[in-house]
């Protein structure tokens, strides 16, 4: 099953300053890159929705090659994943785009060994997601608990899906609220 894109979207920002200070290092660099494709089955029950799996992988690569371009040469030091249904669709199929066959074409490419955190819901045109982000290497290090935002202002429509891949360069700036670091991940 291949999926016919619609549209694809980026959003890229970079952080120098955070609580009326400098960064506490290189600054944060944020992105988020969405795809805009066709609900398999809008307006009916789906009931086999793991038939969507597949489609997610060639998705994905995709998604992950424009997030990496967006980057740059920061890195990514943390990700995530997520997906708005149309009003036509479930929030089953959402998820059935984000299992890990999706998550590993991210988790792959940028060496993670973390599952990558995810966010579904149902919106329309414009709706705006979170794409919570968490560490690759140590899910559990506190500095890395963020978020990326995008919107779409003409998707989702009835119809639609809108896929998302996040990613950020590092944790937080200025990050103080304490809790484990990437030095407290268990030995392997």
């Amino acid at each position: 099953m291949t999926v016919e894109v619609r549209k694809y979207v980026s959003h890229r920002e970079e952080v120098l300053r955070e609580g009326g200070r400098a960064a506490d290092g290189p600054s944060l660099v944020r992105v988020a890159v969405a795809a805009v494709i066709p609900n398999p089955s809008p307006g009916a029950f789906q009931e086999d929705v793991s038939a969507n799996v597949p489609a997610s992988v060639e998705v994905g690569e995709e998604l992950t090659r424009r997030a990496l371009e967006l980057v740059g040469d920061a890195g990514v030091a943390s990700y995530g994943k997520g997906a708005i249904v149309g009003e036509d669709g479930d929030q089953e199929q959402c998820v059935s785009f984000l299992t890990t066959a999706f998550g590993d074409t991210l988790r792959n490419a940028v060496g993670g060994s973390e599952w990558v955190s995810s966010v579904t819901k149902r919106g329309g045109p414009g709706a705006a997601i979170d794409i919570p982000l968490a560490s690759k290497d140590f899910l559990q290090a506190r500095a890395f608990y963020d978020a990326v935002t995008i919107s779409v202002p003409d998707a989702p429509r009835a119809g639609e899906i809108v896929l998302v891949i996040g990613v950020a360069s590092r944790g937080r700036l200025n990050e103080r609220s304490g809790g484990l670091t990437l030095a407290d991940k268990p030995s392997e």
